[in-house]
């Protein structure tokens, strides 16, 4: 039998913290499994099922501080009486993660929470009830346990930022927008534990009210309250805003705060003001010297300062000036520096005290932004600048600079060309001008030094490469007597007219032709003319009379007014090269007349009236000092192959008339020799000790037949005698015998510059020692060499050798 229970209790609203009290420590329910409905018949046939009861939630406190393990509810099955009951429950928070936060008896069926619970990091939780039997059959329909968390006030509002940067622009109405802070809580924002709310601790400073801005409680907007605003008296506010939850309770709330600044931004309220010369003057004026020279400008002539209380290098305090008076020639004008905001007055075109000795200036000043509406101040600010000008000495100055003339060409030399005259500027002070030369490339000008007057030095050629364009530049230079000395410069510029002084010049001067007479064998000529149109073409061209074969082979006929052509006139002309003289005529007055000579190949020609190679070669023709220079040069290098050959031939005599100085069966070099020999001693071998002796005869040696000699022989020339041994013995002997050998050696001339045999032989005379040659390898016994095999491995080979008789 299932009994449906409900356990209810009304709670009344006498503090959150009591509520959740009570709740937590009152008697926990009990939940029953819902009772099973089944169909069965009536009267009718039908019985209606009876809707299941929803079991309420559970409600647990977060940060409950126990003891734990706390009691929740207690899970029951009515068939507990009948069978044993096992009950466990499963979900997230019992054996899902995060497991072992609720755990359950099985026996008794009391759910119990294990820790304390925070809502802000899980706000509920969804569980299951299970009852089975002693077997693990299930007796009971699962049952859904809801677990919510209940939230309390432990967590403060937190800002998004720290500190918070806003602005507003001065002189603002009240009312304006400023800036926007926001804080959050990670409370329930359902329940007065998240409701924040916003208010303004402090600003600073307090000028002009120490309440010049407030903010809207819910929504952390902050807006001006007051007129006043004024960023040349404060530029930035701090304010510091507190956020407190529980709807703002200061009791029961937690706070925290923010800090932020509010900058106030510049508008154009000050307009410039107090125009002042840098260095500041009293009267506000310049004094300007003359430039030295008229070309000379931007020239800072001073600086003016003006007073702006807006916000340096903005538009509102950037200055423009401008100049409304007193300089009617645009001789000044004002930069406005973007550093320093100062005007600079600037020469842009040259002054002149002569014209004008001062300049009554006068100079407005504003701002690059307008003045903003409702500024009860004038728009700019005037000033007068007094500028006075200083005579300096003034450069001469040509009154026509360049200055143009024109003459013919040819003129002769001292012929005056014209009168090239500067002008003294400074008219109140009398100073003399002199001339000089500054450039003549060609050197055909003088100028005289007190009048400027200008005269040739040489004929004035319009064909001299320092002509461009018919014109011939002189540039001159005219100084003063003044202090300092001042100089200016003119350039003379002289148009040459052509006159007809050059005499046409024939082209080409080469040409080829074929040897028989064809209707394109045939050259065309014209002629190049250094002058002027009219001067030039168009061209005559005619053959001399003299020599008379010009004009009877060849033929002139005119093709324009500057070209001809020149042809054969027989039929038949033998290949060569031929020399025509040509006589040409130019269109001057009067006309001037040059006999060219141009040098014509006549040649054999192909088919097509081209000039054949072979034709080519033999009407090739060389003149006389080619023909001897190409004989020179073969001459010389048929003597250089002589003299080679010469040479060589002299060169293999050499080599066979000169004889070998030793024997070529005597010869060593390239030859193995050895030296290994030593033999078995005078009993191995019957050895000569007489040929290690001085020889006492040279007869063998003078015998030999010339030109062979061994390199270890005496020289058969007359020698030094060396010193004779004595016959008794002596301790030094044979030291004294050694250094006299020595000497005699070294001061013999005869010696030859190759080894020879030197006498080692002598050992003295007397020896206490018997001759070695009395001694025998051989003995009377024989003799055991048995103990060379104990000395070690070295002497196993002398063992073997000694040791092994019996086996030989």
């Amino acid at each position: 039998m299932w009994h449906d229970m409900i356990y209810l209790t009304l709670y009344f609203q006498i503090g959150i913290e009591e509520m959740l009290s009570r709740v937590w420590e009152s008697q926990p329910r009990v939940i029953k499994f819902p009772r099973k409905h089944q169909r069965g018949s009536s009267s009718n046939g039908l019985r209606r099922q009876k809707r299941d009861w929803v079991i309420p939630p559970i409600n647990v406190p977060e940060n409950s501080r126990g003891p734990f393990p706390h009691m929740l509810v207690r899970i029951r099955s009515d068939q507990d009486k009948d069978v044993g009951i096992r009950y466990s429950i499963t979900g997230a928070g019992a054996d899902q993660p995060p497991s072992g936060i609720y755990n359950i008896d099985p026996i008794s069926g009391n759910m119990f929470v294990t820790q304390p619970l925070d809502r802000e990091e899980r706000a509920s939780f969804h569980l299951r009830a299970h009852a089975v039997d002693m077997n693990g059959n299930q007796v009971e329909n699962p049952i859904d346990l809801y677990i919510y968390v209940i939230d309390m006030n432990d967590n403060r509002p937190e800002f998004q930022n720290q500190v918070y940067n806003g602005s507003v622009a001065e002189g603002s109405k009240p009312g304006s927008s400023v800036m926007q802070v926001t804080a959050t809580d990670s409370d329930d924002s359902t329940t007065a534990n998240g409701m924040v709310r916003y208010r303004i601790l402090s600003q600073t400073p307090h000028s002009p009210i120490p309440n010049m801005f407030t903010i809207n409680s819910e929504t952390g907007d902050i807006v001006t309250v007051a007129a006043g605003l004024d960023r040349e008296k404060v530029s930035q506010y701090t304010i510091i805003v507190q956020a407190t939850d529980m709807e703002g309770n200061l009791n029961f709330g937690l706070s925290n705060t923010a800090t932020a600044l509010i900058s106030i931004t510049d508008i154009n309220d000050n307009p410039p003001d107090a125009i002042m010369l840098s260095p500041p003057s009293s009267l506000l004026s310049s004094r300007l010297p003359l430039l030295s020279f008229v070309n000379k400008v931007n020239v800072v002539v001073t600086n003016l300062t003006v007073v702006d209380r807006d916000q340096p290098h903005s538009p509102n305090w950037n200055a423009v000036y401008r100049i409304v008076s007193g300089d009617p020639s645009g001789h000044f004008t004002i930069r406005t520096n973007p550093i320093t905001n100062e005007g600079m007055l600037t020469v842009v075109k040259p002054v002149d005290f002569e014209m004008n000795r001062a300049f009554m200036l006068t100079v407005v000043v504003s701002n690059q932004a307008h003045l903003a509406s409702g500024i009860q101040s004038s728009l700019q600010s005037t000033a007068g600048v007094t500028i006075s000008v200083q005579d300096v000495n003034e450069p001469p100055v040509f009154p026509v600079n360049p200055k143009t003339i024109r003459f013919e060409e040819g003129v002769p030399a001292g012929t005056t060309l014209t009168v090239f005259a500067a002008q003294d500027p400074d008219h109140f002070v009398h100073q003399s001008v002199r001339y000089s030369k500054l450039s003549d490339p060609a050197n055909w000008l003088k100028i005289n030094r007190t009048n400027g007057q200008i005269t040739t030095m040489a004929l004035l050629d319009r064909e001299s490469m320092y002509v461009k364009n018919n014109v011939y530049e002189a540039t001159f230079l005219a100084f003063d007597s003044g202090s300092p000395q001042a100089s200016g410069t003119g350039t003379l510029q002289i148009y040459l007219i052509d006159v007809n002084d050059n005499a046409p010049v024939l082209i080409p001067r080469e040409a080829q032709v074929c040897e028989r007479a064809r209707p394109n064998s045939k050259i065309n000529i014209t002629a190049s003319d250094a002058d002027a149109d009219p001067n030039v073409g168009p061209f005559v061209f005619e053959l001399p009379s003299f020599p008379a074969s010009v004009r009877r082979n060849w033929t002139i006929s005119r093709l324009s007014g500057d070209y001809a052509q020149l042809r054969l006139r027989i039929p038949y002309l033998e290949a060569g090269v031929y020399e025509i003289p040509v006589i040409v005529s130019d269109s001057g007055n009067p006309p001037l007349t040059n006999r060219s000579v141009i040098r014509v190949k006549v040649c054999p020609c192909d088919d097509n009236g081209d000039c054949s190679a072979t034709g080519a070669v033999a009407a090739a023709g060389l003149g006389t000092g080619a023909i001897i220079a190409i004989l020179i040069c073969i001459i010389i290098l048929l003597s250089m192959v002589l003299l080679f050959v010469v040479w060589m031939k002299r060169r293999e005599k050499e080599r066979q008339a000169k004889p070998l100085l030793i024997d070529p069966e005597d010869d060593v070099r390239d030859n193995i020799l050895k030296y290994d020999e030593e033999g078995g001693g005078e009993e191995d071998q019957d050895y000569d000790l007489s040929q290690l002796q001085q020889p006492e005869s040279l007869e063998h040696i003078i015998n030999k037949p010339s030109g062979v000699r061994r390199v270890d022989e005496r020289p058969v020339i007359a020698e030094s005698q060396y010193p004779v041994r004595p016959s008794l013995p002596h301790p030094g002997d044979i030291g004294d015998f050694i250094n006299d050998g020595l000497r005699a050696a070294d001061n013999d001339p005869t010696a030859p510059p190759y080894d020879s045999l030197l006498v080692f032989d002598y050992e003295g005379s007397g020896s206490t020692a018997g001759s070695v040659s009395s001694l025998n390898s051989t003995s009377s016994g024989d003799q055991d060499y048995d103990y060379l095999n104990d000395w070690g491995p070295r002497f196993k080979k002398l063992a073997d050798l000694y040791g092994g008789g019996d086996d030989d």
